[in-house]
């Protein structure tokens, strides 16, 4: 009975958000339903938005989250449990078809809470390369997006903070490459294991020559080879978009209005003579439909919902593909057929092994005394095993230039400094053995640069139905090549003196390229990175969703801040990426109506 116990210590002794008649519950607390701008979305992007617009006083701006607070959330909160949101109730709960190759329905965890997915997700800051930038902003004629023109808003949400464990972090960062006076905390694991330990050391021992090379720091804009990775945690806890940008010292601003369980059916348009399709509203419902609501925008809707619902409501208002909107009986207010293709999702899976040591996953899931003595060291302290995320070191690796898949397939990387297959090491394997007293690690090779399409359109007309996900994994032959090759490279990496007397036995034995399809199709899934869906292009391209403005094209005063608008993946996890998309669309809007 222990651990029911010091959970409910625990959750009671946890600081709440102060109180604040900013952070409302029902849409009756609102004192007005007229705004200058309106965020649909309290998620990574909706709150950076909302924080910076409100610098300027006179903008009033309101939040619509379809989820509730993020306070006291204990699985959001301890960054260990980032695992344990996966089908809590601050997830959507989308599922998702895998398409005809793997022929399975699979999870699509997206964040139904304040943060979005930020509070949800396991942390990892990474901001892909400066190739992938530089892609973006050839691909949409603007250079604004290139890498270079992108750091003043990595600068600006960013403040790199001391590890949980105060240990010198000198040799593990590059400190002339991250900010320190943003917003958002990022820091170095603040706990090591002995698997950390190892991926380090056998990184270093290879040598500059080697494909898995040690280095310094993967957020240089250049990250081949091995190193250290960095989370967004402060003091031991997770670091949200919630919990840094509506923070205690933003939350009370007088102009920042937040609206909790508030499910945005549709945006309203209006047609006027001068400006043609204007979008002046929003529609809201906080009892699934049986009350709706309207609010105004007198200059910008700002539709930041994420990958899956941005391209769902936008569809419910009436913009999209004149067929499907068609066949649901809804009006095409504007014609887009890009809306909700071109979804693209990074591709993992994970290889175990049985390990020689007593500080994995595995013993606290086993052990509910010894889990307890880690929560209650975490909750007095803000230390121990809790303050990390399972997965922290990470690899970057290549295929090699003689590859035989290129005889077939352009390179769909950006460039020759990125990867196709990101290594994710994580302390715990989640595998069941022949041995239930054992300890377990995974290795999980990931596919970077997927060039498989899936796509997110309506089940039905009603905006409470979750759409229908299609990822369309291993469509292209490409990226069964790749992640096959992937699986190659980790063991290559994992066969390594310094796992000597570390590692026991792989639990995962297929090695021929059939028995990796194989194991490959019936055991990859995402790794909760879905983009695309509201693509932009160039100004006057016939293709896409936004202009580099992030303006939907053809209409007025409506913009989209997501992940959404990423017409590739970046080779690395896109929370990073969300953020630096929503701080240089702030600027931008802030310039619309300066």
């Amino acid at each position: 009975m222990l651990w029911p116990l010091l959970l409910f210590i625990t959750l009671n002794a946890l600081l709440s958000r102060p109180s604040s008649c900013s952070l409302l519950q029902r849409f009756e607390d609102l004192k007005r339903n007229d705004f200058d701008f309106v965020v649909i979305g309290g998620g990574t992007a909706g709150n950076t938005v909302a924080n910076r617009l409100t610098e300027n006083p006179n903008h009033h701006v309101l939040v619509l989250e379809a989820g509730g607070s993020n306070a006291n959330v204990l699985v959001s909160i301890v960054p260990d449990f980032c695992a344990r949101t996966l089908g809590s109730a601050i997830d959507w709960n989308y599922t998702a078809q895998t398409g005809p190759v793997m022929n399975r329905v699979v999870e699509l965890p997206r964040g139904f809470v304040l943060g979005g997915t930020s509070s949800m997700n396991c942390m990892v800051y990474t901001r892909g390369t400066r190739e992938d930038w530089d892609r973006y902003a050839h691909v949409t004629n603007d250079a604004g997006w290139s890498w270079d023109n992108i750091q003043p808003y990595v600068r600006k949400n960013e403040r790199f903070t001391p590890p949980a464990d105060g240990h010198d972090t000198t040799g593990e960062f590059d400190p002339s490459v991250h900010g320190f006076d943003g917003i958002n905390s990022v820091t170095l694991s603040g706990f090591r294991h002995q698997i950390d330990t190892r991926v380090i050391q056998a990184s270093k021992a290879m040598g500059n020559d080697s494909e898995f090379r040690f280095v310094l720091d993967m957020n240089s804009g250049e990250h081949l080879g091995i190193g250290f990775g960095q989370s967004t945690v402060l003091n031991g806890s997770r670091s949200s978009s919630a919990t840094s940008y509506l923070g205690p010292q933003f939350i009370n601003r007088p102009n920042l209005h937040v609206l909790l369980h508030a499910h945005v059916t549709r945006i309203l348009s209006e047609e006027t003579a001068h400006n043609g399709l204007t979008f002046t509203g929003v529609e809201l419902s906080q009892d699934s439909g049986k009350t709706l609501h309207t609010v105004t925008a007198s200059k910008e809707v700002i539709l930041s919902a994420g990958s899956i619902a941005t391209p769902q409501i936008l569809m419910n208002s009436g913009i999209g593909d004149p067929n499907t909107l068609s066949n649901l009986g809804i009006r095409t207010l504007q014609r887009l057929p890009s809306v909700g293709r071109n979804l693209s999702e990074h591709l993992v899976f994970t290889l175990g092994w049985v390990v020689n040591a007593n500080d994995t996953e595995t013993e606290a899931i086993r052990n509910t005394t010894l889990a307890a003595e880690q929560l209650k060291q975490w909750n007095e302290t803000r230390t121990g095993p809790l303050v990390d995320a399972p997965g922290l070191d990470l690899g970057w690796v290549r295929l090699p230039k003689n590859a035989s898949i290129f005889e077939k397939f352009t390179d769909p990387s950006p460039g020759p400094n990125t990867a196709h297959i990101e290594i994710q090491f994580i302390n715990f394997g989640g595998f069941v053995t022949d041995n239930p007293l054992a300890d377990t690690i995974g290795v999980a090779p990931t596919l970077l640069s997927p060039i498989s399409r899936g796509f997110v359109t309506l089940n039905t007309s009603n905006p409470f139905d979750h759409p229908f996900i299609n990822l369309n994994y291993l469509d292209s032959e490409f990226d069964l090549f790749a992640l096959r090759e992937g699986a190659r490279s980790a063991r290559r990496f994992m066969a390594h003196p310094s796992f000597n007397g570390f590692l026991v036995s792989p639990i995962v034995n297929a090695t021929t390229d059939d028995e990796l399809d194989e194991f490959i199709k019936s055991n990859a899934g995402g790794a909760c990175h879905p983009i695309g869906t509201a693509m932009m292009s160039p100004r006057g391209a016939d293709w896409g969703v936004v202009d580099p403005d992030l303006k939907v094209k053809g209409v007025e005063r409506l913009r989209v801040v997501d992940a959404s608008i990423l017409p590739f993946l970046p080779a690395g996890h896109t929370q990073a990426s969300t953020y630096i998309i929503a701080e240089r669309a702030s600027d931008l809007i802030k310039a619309s109506w300066s």
